[in-house]
């Protein structure tokens, strides 16, 4: 006979178990077999059986959008003529050499750290609930609620870029423009930020459910 420590016996109870469903919109819990949500009015649905086709859409484009956003230029700066152009590695390489090194890692840590940390993050969370796994559904929740909130962040460099634009526009003194890189790096992060919206979290308990039973 199992120990009272067995972990098979620590089984969690879901929502699902208790006959109930919760809405995604506003979170309130109703009867299992209700069709709309009674304080916001959204469909509600126990499983989005969709979640993860959406999931790898969305993330294979934000991919594919971030390729070009890193080897096209960000920034066209025209100086008396002279036209430069600039990646976002090169940028941060050229705002080190110029000694702003506070500068250079908020940009590399906006625009490659946090873009390539949540291209790993929904990717592993999408892989790992297909299947019973042994991860503590609590730090994974933790986890996608971190990759969902700082999604928004990765925009830092697009606004740069906008503030520039905006503001250095001396004709044939000095002009910055936008480049393909900058168009490509916002629709990655749109794309990305989709992606983990479309991620139903509560397939993580569900993976969960089907080990306390084996």
């Amino acid at each position: 006979m199992d120990g009272p420590g067995n972990s098979k016996q620590q089984r969690t109870l879901t929502a699902r178990d208790a006959g109930l469903i919760g809405c995604r919109q506003c979170t309130r819990v109703s009867p299992a077999g209700t069709y709309r949500c009674p304080r916001c009015g959204a469909r509600l649905q126990s499983r989005d059986i969709t979640s993860l086709q959406r999931v790898w859409a969305w993330w294979l484009v934000g991919l594919m959008a971030y390729v070009p956003a890193n080897t096209y230029p960000m920034l066209i700066t025209s100086t008396a003529g002279r036209s430069e152009e600039a990646t976002i590695i090169g940028g941060v390489i050229e705002l080190m050499n110029l000694g702003s090194f506070g500068v250079a890692f908020i940009v590399f840590f906006a625009s490659v750290m946090i873009p390539v940390g949540k291209f790993v993050a929904i990717g592993w969370l999408a892989w790992i609930v297909r299947k019973p796994h042994g991860h503590k559904p609590g730090h994974l929740l933790h986890l996608y609620e971190f990759v969902e909130w700082i999604g928004r962040w990765s925009m830092i460099d697009v606004f740069v870029v906008a503030i520039l634009v905006a503001l250095v526009q001396f004709n044939l003194i000095a002009t910055i423009n936008p480049g393909v890189a900058a168009v490509c790096f916002a629709l990655s992060v749109v794309f990305t930020m989709l992606s983990a919206l479309s991620f139903d979290s509560r397939a993580i308990w569900d993976r969960i459910e089907t080990m306390s039973h084996d």
